[in-house]
């Protein structure tokens, strides 16, 4: 059978038991320590993964994938702009609102709050509110009845429930002979939404748009804008700016990379720092492989000599020790994307028994944008830290590998 006599021989000073403690408890450490730089690495990337896509869900189940809005005024024909944007097939929902920043009373609680009106019926072609009511539902908003949806946080805030009372101001004022009067008008509470991001949920209300357009003074059937939602999200900029071609001259195309781009930036940010500095611990325990094969080659130079006399050349002496840097490389890193994989798909269920293990909340809500730890594990990362791991722990292996080649014979058994 065909066994090249550095594989063999590389494989058998792996397997062995070592004369010095010493080089067999810094294998180990090496071993170790890629395990746990590699399992960190896949898991925080995949915690990273899942906050980055669990946030654009939440987002963008309030928000629209894209906005269409005129540069000044109101759009006047929401109709036709429908029309439109629904000729392009990446359109698959469409649906008008208008939007403005109101105050929220209710007793002696107030709080501003973003008020967006909508058409009940359409709304759940371009969000997930209605299908995300804690009570009541979204249709109960009626044109004239002044009903109100609100963020569940922003309704524990006022301590308001269904059927009880707010009052909206909006910041423009009326002039009356008894001077500038705010502007209110009284809302009875039909419904409470839940997206599970604290912002919004805090945040926003919704009432029907033709309430709003009152309230706002817009004129005729003048809405804020047209908001869409395409069949894929990521070609969003493009469909804009195909969109933006089509459309008449004082309309713009707004798409939510474009609303949120510093957002998602800094989380990508974040991402890319997370795995440098994850990166530097494989490192340090790759290089420890270094230290591993020095003393080895110092410990083996007597059988080194006899080989080299034995005839085997510089080339084979290295590959010897290649041999055995990459096997600690490999078990190590073999390792740790087992744990890194195995962490990441259960990280959701072990979140919780650490919360009631040490009873402490270590997401709290009104904190975090999201009070759980999602996990979305790209096969893509794991290769790459995979390829990375490996790579540098046979990188480290290369300088004590050419020092064990460079061995004189005469020299190494001189004092033997």
């Amino acid at each position: 059978m065909f066994r090249p006599l550095p594989l063999w021989l590389g494989l058998r000073y792996t397997a062995a038991k070592r004369r010095n403690h010493f080089i067999s408890f810094i294998s180990l450490t090496s071993i170790i320590g890629i395990l746990i730089g590699v399992t960190a690495l896949i898991t925080v990337l995949s915690v990273m993964n899942g906050f980055e896509k669990e946030l654009r869900e939440r987002i963008l189940g309030v928000a629209s994938h894209a906005t269409v809005t005129a540069f000044s005024d109101p759009v006047s024909d929401w109709q036709s702009v429908v029309d439109q944007v629904s000729g392009n097939d990446e359109v698959i929902g469409t649906a008008p609102y208008i939007e403005g920043q109101v105050m929220l009373v209710r007793g002696e609680q107030v709080t501003g709050s973003m008020v967006r009106g909508v058409l009940p019926e359409r709304e759940p072609e371009v969000s997930d509110v209605a299908a995300n009511m804690r009570s009541g539902e979204l249709v109960d908003l009626e044109s004239g009845e002044y009903g109100i949806v609100l963020g569940s946080k922003l309704a524990d805030y006022l301590g308001a429930r269904q059927g009880d009372r707010v009052t909206l101001v909006t910041p423009e004022a009326n002039v009356t002979p008894a001077g500038v009067l705010p502007r209110l008008k009284r809302f009875t509470v039909t419904g409470i939404f839940e997206i599970g991001m604290y912002d919004y949920d805090r945040s926003t209300a919704f009432v029907h748009i033709d309430d709003a357009r009152k309230l706002m003074r817009i004129d005729g059937e003048g809405v804020t804008g047209v908001r869409l939602r395409l069949e894929d999200m990521f070609r969003a900029p493009s469909v804009s700016e195909a969109l933006s071609a089509s459309l008449e001259r004082g309309l713009w195309v707004r798409d939510w990379t474009q609303r949120h781009s510093n957002f998602f930036r800094a989380v990508q940010t974040e991402k890319t720092v997370m795995f440098v500095i994850l990166t530097l611990i494989v490192a340090v325990a790759a290089f420890n492989i270094v230290s591993t094969l020095v003393m080895t080659v110092q410990d083996k130079q007597a059988d080194i000599a006899i080989l080299r006399t034995l005839g085997i050349t510089p080339a084979g002496v290295m590959g010897i020790f290649l041999v055995q840097g990459c096997v600690i490389g490999l078990v190590g890193t073999v390792l740790g994307v087992a744990g890194g994989v195995s962490l990441s798909l259960n990280i959701g269920e072990l979140m919780p028994a650490l919360e009631a293990l040490f009873g402490v909340d270590l997401l709290p809500a009104d904190v975090y944008y999201i009070s759980d730890l999602p996990s979305d594990m790209e096969i893509e990362d794991v290769v790459n830290i995979t390829l990375l791991s490996f790579g540098l722990s046979i990188l480290a292996t290369l300088y004590p590998a050419f020092r064990a080649s460079r061995t004189q014979p005469a020299e190494a058994l001189r004092y033997e």
